[in-house]
């Protein structure tokens, strides 16, 4: 099949009404039994799975990883590898065969015996995937962006609430401790009442320069790598280097399958700041902001600082600059907090602050358990994820509405209800796919 007969015939499983329901394997009555085990796949096999992904779900009672799948068979003969040798040396044996090789993600997605999908693929591939994967009834998590758009964002939500599976935004954020303690403090009223929320991202790498076209590995499939996205000449730069999964991969820079640090770190940061507010199911009304792109194939938006105005009143601002190291700070009336860096800790301008644990009948999330664990037991408890795709889309939307504001150039007014711009066509028509370089583009 070539690369435009299978794009063609991803729009049209995604366009579907129904696809055939999976019976899940698990009968979960017990996380040990083999019968109850939850089985998990790994789709995309680079930095994150090898990094967080894979050793968080192998380590799990009840839980056995069974597939992984990429367009990079050297990555995913080491995601195998590495699989087998886990299990080997857990359960004491000379080996272990039971982690097989994928290279067409859809097989994955429809194969029965498999219960749980972890999709950590380039951005650009996180929408198609999600819509199948929820249509075919199966239990997901999704790194971080989950879309490339506010209309592709919503598109997933809905797709999500409408099969009723278990979906999650994979997003640590919400269980590392200092950030759950400064979101209780703010939401238990120790700040007075919250006026400002600032975050710093950190820097980015430079562009790089012009790119020669280069011959495609042969371990990659590239065709199936760009998926629904233009069809251009491979060159290293504009996906990840040969023979590697532990460096940041180069995609990121590249706004046709990525939107920057705003989308990158944005996620994590922006959910702290709408679940601080108690807005994680609504928006800012108010949007603007500046920035730079690149005139590069590294081209998303750099060095820029958005200011986003609620409902309420609080007023939330981020920023990157070419140091800049992350942060994120809530300004109250009475007291101000600061998460410095990863995981996070804290200061404040009352040291008391920082050691006040929640009181009975104060909201208490000291208890969160970690992404992967809130997962798995939100499938076996029929029951929401801590930070379900729905607040994960509220969340990226934010960073998607303030690269529009900093491409147009101008204060926008956003109906976070209806999610749209109010009496701007030229801002609403950039909702529904990526954004291109600005024509103002700075070198």
């Amino acid at each position: 099949m070539n690369r435009r007969e299978f794009t063609a015939r991803t729009a049209s499983a995604l366009s579907a009404l129904t696809l055939p329901t999976i019976v899940r394997a698990g009968v979960l009555r017990g996380p040990d039994a083999p019968s109850n085990r939850l089985t998990v796949a790994f789709i995309g096999n680079g930095r994150q799975a090898f990094g967080a992904n894979m050793p968080q779900f192998m380590a799990m009672p009840g839980v056995q990883a069974v597939a992984v799948c990429d367009t990079d068979r050297w990555r995913m003969g080491e995601a195998q590898k590495l699989v087998n040798a886990f299990y080997a040396k857990r359960d004491n044996r000379p080996s272990f065969n039971g982690c097989r090789v994928v290279d067409d993600f859809r097989h994955v997605i429809h194969d029965p015996s498999i219960d749980v999908l972890m999709i950590s693929t380039p951005d650009h591939w996180h929408v198609p995937m999600g819509m199948m994967a929820a249509r075919a009834k199966k239990h997901f998590a999704l790194e971080k962006p989950i879309s490339l758009s506010v209309q592709q964002g919503r598109m997933l939500a809905d797709a999500v609430k409408l099969a009723g599976v278990t979906a999650r935004n994979d997003s640590e954020f919400r269980s590392l401790r200092p950030q759950s303690h400064a979101v209780e403090l703010v939401r238990n009223g120790h700040l007075g009442k919250l006026q400002r929320i600032q975050i710093v991202f950190p820097s980015d790498p430079a562009p790089v320069g012009p790119q020669p076209d280069m011959p495609v590995p042969p371990e990659l499939n590239y065709d199936m790598w760009l998926g629904p996205t233009p069809n251009v000449p491979y060159t290293q730069m504009r996906v990840h280097d040969p023979h590697q999964h532990h460096l940041r991969p180069n995609w990121m820079r590249v706004s046709t399958y990525a939107q920057g640090m705003i989308a990158n770190w944005g996620p994590h940061y922006f959910d702290m700041a709408q679940w601080a507010n108690n807005t994680e199911h609504t928006g800012p009304v108010e949007v603007e902001g500046h920035g730079e792109f690149p005139v590069s194939l590294w081209n998303t938006m750099i060095n820029f600082k958005v200011t986003y105005r609620y409902a309420n009143g609080v007023v939330l601002t981020c920023e990157q600059t070419p140091n800049s190291t992350p942060s994120i700070t809530y300004v109250g009336s009475e007291a101000w907090i600061k998460v410095n860096g990863y995981p996070g800790t804290l200061s404040s301008n009352k040291s008391a602050l920082l050691t006040l644990e929640p009181e009975p009948g104060e909201l208490n999330f000291s208890k969160a358990l970690w992404d992967k664990n809130d997962l798995i037991a939100a499938i076996r408890e029929h029951r929401q994820p801590l930070e379900p795709i729905e607040v994960g889309h509220r969340a990226i939307s934010i960073g998607q509405i303030g690269l529009i504001a900093c491409t147009v150039q101008r204060k926008l007014n956003w109906n976070p209800e209806k999610e749209q711009f109010v009496g701007d066509n030229w801002a609403n028509s950039m909702l529904a796919a990526p954004l291109a370089r600005p024509q103002w583009a700075i070198a």
